[in-house]
């Protein structure tokens, strides 16, 4: 059987988050490209397989969790060809809650705690362990999701856009390490995508205070804010990852790929 042109066939593929939102979409993609995909999430139980995924469950915080979702990996499957670092979370809130009217959408140190144990703990974790096992293969693949947010700002954003930031600082400083260990460390920092099930009421409230408006006033409008019109497909930012993991991306790291249908500051 030949392979096709992406030629991951075989390779083993870790997706972090990968039990919904983004992090599903590019599951389905690797599987249906001929990859070995392991979930890591902690809303699946280890062992199982999902649509053709093997399921290990994850707490990107705590080391020793992710030290067992790599061992766990390899012992499966004999290698980590490649990890997509997609667990996050984001939680809308403003420096300050200068109307004073809803203080729990002003940020707290739980908020910080939570945000940055998450985006970038729990990054720094997920690569670190990863690299270990790729350093015996002298070959690798880390793809960071990161956010357009962290290149621009975003109202009612600052720290999740602060810990996406950092998820490309630190992108760029690991493909310095790493590139002579034949191991590569590339982002994507996605915009404006199409809703999923994570974009919950509660989000959409908060993220409508720290923008002055209601829940059901937020623009959907993107004629005017993004060039190509319309919001990011969960399978176009897939499509990227995938080919990022592939060798066919093999002169590419170091770098933050934007995937915002040409939204910025200009």
């Amino acid at each position: 059987m030949q392979n096709s042109w992406l030629e991951l066939e075989g390779k083993n593929v870790i997706v972090t988050g990968g039990a919904s939102g983004i992090g599903k979409q590019i599951v389905d993609e690797l599987v249906s490209v001929g990859a070995n995909t392991v979930i890591a999430d902690l809303n699946v139980k280890t062992g199982v397989e999902v649509d053709g995924a093997y399921c290990i469950q994850c707490d990107v915080t705590k080391k020793s969790s992710v030290d067992d979702l790599i061992a766990k990996t390899a012992e499966k499957f004999g290698s980590v060809d490649g990890i997509v670092n997609n667990a996050g979370v984001n939680l809308p809130r403003l420096l300050v809650d200068y109307e004073d009217k809803h203080n729990e959408y002003e940020m707290s140190d739980k908020d910080f705690d939570f945000m940055v144990a998450v985006n970038q703990k729990g990054l720094v974790l997920c690569a670190q362990a990863a690299v270990r096992q790729m350093l015996k293969q002298n070959k690798g693949v880390i793809v960071n999701v990161a956010s357009e947010c962290g290149q621009e700002g975003s109202i009612g954003q600052s720290l999740y856009a602060a810990t996406k930031g950092a998820n490309m600082a630190l992108t760029r400083s690991w493909a310095k390490e790493l590139g002579p260990h034949n191991i590569r460390v590339v982002a994507i920092a996605p915009g404006i995508i199409e809703k999923t099930a994570l974009r919950t009421n509660a989000y959409n409230d908060a993220l409508a205070y720290t923008r002055g408006t209601t829940a059901d006033k937020l623009s959907t409008d993107y004629s005017k804010s993004i060039p190509l019109g319309r919001e990011g497909k969960l399978s176009e930012i897939a499509n990227l990852v995938v080919f990022l993991l592939s060798d066919r991306a093999s002169y590419i790291t170091g770098t933050c790929i934007n995937i915002s249908g040409g939204k910025s500051r200009g």
